[in-house]
């Protein structure tokens, strides 16, 4: 057996790309001051923020001012949630998401809630996908906030997240999507999307881990959740960590830049596996199948399989993978977006493979045989015997 591991988990974290690295250990050299102060290394500090401003909001096909710069994901979706919540209730409480939502959305809703705010929570169809008229329905006259991911980081099924923002918008309801999973997959101008807020995470597409943007629309309103000095624009007090930013930056433009054709190739290798996954293990479930889906993105249920010991065989053997988001895979609690979607035994059963822009297709196949024969193994005797009509 070959020594070479296979990472195929990278919905979880991807691997720090070496434009990131460099970029962040110069300006950890030259920039890796605070950018708040007023001396000369205080001023190349903010230099450098400016321009990684500039350029992550030249990406999204934003406005400078509108790029607010977080700790991460997790931060932005709560800063958008609870923040636009929060200084529109003057005009109503209610507020509309969906049940595949990550926790980082999920968990800002329930500390709305607690604060009195009336939460609806829309359910998907079998495929993952939430129904036009579903959303439309769920909007009120006093919806002031509504939030959809825009693809769904355990799963992969795409949002029609434009359709949706404009009909929030009909409404007068602030719209925001958690876009996490979205770059280098699909489309991210803001201006195109229509959408009023959406988050990103350096770390899902070759940055730093604990830097996230959120875009804000001009004229969104927003009220700070961490209290101090009056950094970014007023919307979020902290020193802004400069060589963090640059490698989000650099990242950023390095997974736009001709995202379309390598997303492309990512979706054959995805097919790949899927297919000879449905060639040679018999009763799987493609989870989102129907639907549109991130290219990277591969859900299957096994049924008849403890996937905590699949899990552990392929990293015995060298794969990397996951049983669905990294916040809840290392306690391997039932996926609440697999529950979502109808079928609730196989939260339990699920094993989510997510392919980079490094997997190879000696990779794909290698791991398509492994798996062929783990899943013999791995399901009782009893099982077997009823797939073979004994």
């Amino acid at each position: 057996m070959s020594s070479q591991r296979i990472y195929l988990d990278h919905a979880a974290t991807t691997p720090l790309s070496l434009e990131a690295r460099d970029a962040m250990r110069d300006a950890e050299a030259r920039d890796g001051y605070n950018a708040s102060s007023l001396h000369a290394e205080g001023r190349r500090a903010r230099a450098a923020l400016d321009d990684a401003r500039e350029r992550v909001a030249r990406a999204l096909g934003a406005a400078r001012k509108e790029i607010v710069f977080t700790s991460g994901g997790s931060e932005a979706d709560t800063m958008a949630i609870v923040g636009v919540a929060r200084a529109r209730r003057h005009r109503g409480g209610h507020v509309v998401s969906t049940a595949i939502e990550h926790h980082a959305v999920l968990h800002a809703l329930d500390a709305l809630a607690g604060d009195g705010f009336e939460i609806t929570i829309l359910p998907v169809d079998a495929s993952g996908i939430v129904g036009e008229g579903t959303f439309a329905a769920a909007l009120r006259d006093d919806t002031i906030l509504t939030s959809v991911m825009y693809a769904n980081n355990e799963i992969g099924t795409v949002q029609p997240i434009a359709r949706f923002a404009a009909l929030a918008r009909e409404r007068g309801a602030t719209f925001h999507t958690d876009a996490v999973a979205a770059p280098g997959a699909l489309p991210l101008d803001v201006a195109d999307l229509g959408v009023d807020l959406l988050s990103l995470s350096a770390h899902k597409f070759g940055g730093p881990k604990g830097v996230g943007v959120l875009y804000v629309r001009a004229g969104t309103p927003l009220e700070p959740q961490i209290f101090g000095g009056p950094q970014e624009y007023g919307r979020r007090a902290g020193t802004e960590n400069v060589p963090g930013i640059v490698g989000l930056t650099v990242a950023l433009e390095r997974t736009l830049g001709g995202w379309e054709a390598r997303s492309a190739a990512i979706a054959i290798l995805r097919d790949r596996l899927e297919a000879a996954i449905l060639r040679t293990v018999p009763d799987v479930t493609i989870h989102g199948r129907s639907a549109r889906r991130l290219p990277g993105l591969l859900s299957v249920a096994f049924a008849g399989v403890d996937v905590e010991q699949l899990l552990v065989a392929l990293d015995l053997a060298g794969v990397a993978v996951s049983a669905g988001s990294a916040c809840t895979s290392g306690s391997l609690e039932p996926s609440h977006v697999i529950a979502a979607l109808g079928n609730p035994d196989h939260a339990g059963r699920t094993v989510r493979f997510s392919l980079g822009r490094e997997t190879t297709r000696e990779e794909i196949d290698r791991v398509a045989e492994l798996l062929a024969g783990m899943v013999k193994a791995i399901r009782t005797p009893a099982y077997e015997s009823a797939l073979d009509g004994e």
